[in-house]
């Protein structure tokens, strides 16, 4: 059984048997074009894929934003990995296509570690996507960061599995 699979079957299990009310939903990994396991963030914001490299969070207010890309990273670090390099790339070039776009790049991280420690690894995460994509053409006006820090978590469960989906930076159509 190959990993994505068993970790989709963790996740999924994992949410079904805490009784949550949070049904589990798809995000598209970026990296891959494919949809891994994910729940509910703690905000309320469900993620729905709708289409390879973009999802819609919908939050409490109903609000709906789209995510055009999640790049995840490693335990405590902020430096992208290589498979995400294309994704950057196809980002920058439709910043750089079209400067009215705007994307807000938001950093988060797993549950371990201080509230500050977190807030201030979120931030050195959506500051290295916002550097890379400078380097590849976008412009500086169409970006905006923010940290939530381990706030906003994409997978519920305290192990590897649900810490490396929560170790990312969403990159959020609009600047609001």
């Amino acid at each position: 059984m190959s990993r994505a699979l068993k970790v989709l079957l963790v996740v999924s299990l994992g949410a079904l048997l805490a009784g949550c009310p949070k049904k589990p939903t798809t995000v598209p990994d970026a990296s891959q074009g494919d949809s891994v396991a994910a729940t509910t963030d703690t905000a309320g914001r469900g993620y729905s894929g709708v289409g390879k490299g973009v999802a819609e969070a919908t939050g409490t207010t109903g609000a709906t934003v789209k995510i055009q890309a999640i790049i995840h990273f490693d335990y405590d670090s902020s430096l992208i990995k290589p498979e995400y390099a294309s994704v950057i790339a196809a980002q920058a070039r439709r910043l750089a296509s079209d400067r009215s776009v705007k994307l807000r790049l938001e950093g988060h991280t797993d549950e371990r570690g201080s509230a500050e420690y977190n807030i201030g690894l979120g931030e050195r995460r959506a500051q290295a996507v916002k550097r890379a994509l400078l380097l590849e053409g976008a412009n500086e006006a169409q970006l905006a960061t923010v940290s939530f820090g381990s706030e906003r978590p994409m997978a519920e469960g305290h192990n590897e599995a649900a810490w490396s989906q929560n170790r990312r930076v969403e990159l959020v159509d609009g600047s609001r």
